[in-house]
């Protein structure tokens, strides 16, 4: 081989590289999408059980963080079965 399909192996070589830690990006940046959606849809019930969990391995009592993840996790219960449409998007707070 001559060093003219040297470069170009060398090249291609490169590209597969290339496409691969994009690909790596874009999987990595849907993962942080959805883990967003899914704090804001979840809302105070997902941050009080990460509240709860970070205590506890801080070594802390988490006794009032686990009483309002459950306080929230019945709040969030009473909202989901709440019926909510467009025509009443204006009343739902």
């Amino acid at each position: 081989m001559n060093a003219k399909h040297l470069i170009i192996i060398a090249l291609k070589m490169n590209a597969v590289r290339g496409q691969g830690m994009t690909e790596y990006i874009i999987i990595v940046a849907l993962i942080a999408v959805a883990a967003i959606g899914v704090f804001r849809y979840y809302g105070n019930t997902a941050r009080s059980q990460v509240a709860v969990a970070a205590a506890e391995l801080g070594g802390q009592a988490s006794t009032t963080a686990r009483t309002s993840a459950t306080n929230n996790g019945k709040s969030a219960v009473t909202e989901g079965t709440v019926d909510k449409k467009l025509n009443t998007f204006q009343e739902q707070k």
